[in-house]
This record gives structure tokens, sequence and C-alpha cells, in this order.
């Protein structure tokens, strides 16, 4: 089978996580003024310095880009390869000084994500990887845990969803919930074997999911859309409905398990009506 990526490819991502390293140096997490923009989401001046770095460090002519900071150009629906990223995922926690904010790049081909790398400077974790070549945290190789069974499992989750109450009906299930910020963090720890399985079943951007998927894939395990349906990315509205990210083995009975609380949920549903 012929290579999806090369050599070039993965060089250019650690290069464009050494110059966000670099960007990020003159900025300190939990002191910084951030604006907010439409949908009430932060922005800070890093964010824009990251994207930069990114911009110019990635793309080749004749490839796309699509980033949450950058103004969106419909000629990159025209590219087989495309480069997806988020310059901070999870500006709020950026803000507030929580090491659970990471940047985000991942490299689609024809739709598919393929190569990724996510930095979390907070936490000290590079974790970097493509379909061909596998992943890495910090240098070390890695892969997606090996857990079958959903008793016990380490499910990361959306701080704001369970503040919301959205994850109120797993909480009686026997996963294990923890609360994280950053998508594309979340799904780089299933990535890297640091959790099990991660999803937000409310609508999410590409830029958001992007690199995680492409590391989740590189490492074994499985990402799809919140009703296990197939995912694809560069499309023209980068809008996701959901993603559910697993290890390998526990696809099929996590998909089991958020059938059967949706299940619950419509039942107790018509039972109100």
């Amino acid at each position: 089978m012929s290579r999806v990526t090369n050599t070039d490819d993965i060089a250019r991502i650690e290069a464009a996580l050494d110059r966000a390293e670099v960007a990020l140096a003159d900025f300190t997490s939990g002191e910084i003024e951030a604006r907010m923009k439409s949908g009430d989401d932060p922005l800070t001046a890093a964010d824009l310095a990251v994207d930069k770095a990114l911009r110019e460090t990635l793309p080749l002519p004749g490839e796309g880009w699509l980033s949450e900071e950058t103004v969106d150009n419909a000629n990159r629906l025209t590219c087989g390869r495309t480069w997806i990223v988020d310059p901070i995922d999870g500006t709020r926690e950026f803000v507030m000084g929580i090491p659970e904010w990471c940047v985000s790049i991942a490299l689609v081909v024809d739709g598919v994500p393929v190569a990724g790398g996510v930095l979390n400077p907070g936490a000290g974790h590079r974790i970097v990887g493509s379909v061909d070549d596998g992943v890495t945290l910090n240098g070390e190789a890695v892969t997606t845990t090996a857990r079958s069974s959903v008793a016990g499992a380490l499910v990361l989750a959306s701080r704001s969803e369970i503040k919301r109450g959205e994850w109120d009906p797993f909480f009686r299930t026997p996963i294990a919930v923890r609360t994280m910020g950053s998508v594309a963090y979340k799904i780089a720890c299933v990535a890297a074997g640091l959790a099990d399985a991660t999803w937000t079943l409310v609508p999410k951007n590409e830029w958001d999911v992007a690199g995680g998927a492409a590391l989740v894939r590189a490492a074994g395990g499985s990402v799809s859309g919140p009703m296990f349906e197939p995912v694809t990315f560069n499309n023209s509205d980068p809008l996701m409905p959901g993603f559910i990210a697993t290890n390998g083995p526990l696809r099929a009975p996590m998909e089991t398990l958020i059938d059967e609380v949706r299940s619950t949920l419509r039942s107790r549903d018509d039972g109100r009506g």
C-alpha cells in the first residue's frame, strides 16, 4: 500500500509546533487579556500570533488552509490536501490559566485526516503522528489503550457540557468521567493512551476535531459522528454535528452505551408527554 503522508509532512508539523512555542513565549496563560468574538468566544493576541506562525509554516502552494482565526477561502475546497488548524483550542482555559488548552494541526487528504500534531505546553505534551508512521508522545511511540469494557473506561468530557447537564445521564453508567477543556486535547489524549474515549453530541467545528481525529486514527482508534456515522473534513460548512472518539476495542461497546442512554432519555420524554 502506498504511503499517504511523507517525512516532510511530519517535519512541517513539528516545525510548526516549534514556531507556535516561540510565538507563545511572548504570552502567559492566565495573564492575558481577551476580547469576545461573535458567538461569545474569546480571542487573544496569542491566538493570532500562533495562527500566523502556523500559516507561514504549513501550507505549500496548491494546499488548502482552514483555521479558526483566518478568514475562510473557498479555494480550499478544490485542494486534495488541506491543513486544518486551531491556533489555540481551549482559549477560555488559556485565559484562565488552566493547562487544558493546545495548538492543534491536521493534514486532511481528500477529506480524511491523515496526520496531526497537538501541543499542550501547560501539560508538557506534544503528540504527533500520521496514519503511516503511528503516534508519538514527547518523542516516544504510543497507541490507544486496549480496554474493551465500558466498566471503568475513562471518558473525557467538556466542562461546559457537564455544567449544562448534558452528561448527567452518563453519570449513571459504568464509565468514569473526567472533565477537561479543549476538544482537540481530549481527543489527542485518547490517541496517546491517556484516556479511553471522549465525545460531544453537540456541534463542533472541524478545527476543533481534525487534529485529534488524525491522531486517533493514526494510533489505531476510531472517530465517528454522533450517530456513529463516518466523518469527513474540509467541507464547505466546517460545523460538525459532534463526534465520538474511542480506542478500537471500545467502539462497539460505547455505541451500545450511548444508544442505551439515548433510548432511556426518549422513553422518559415520551412518558412526560
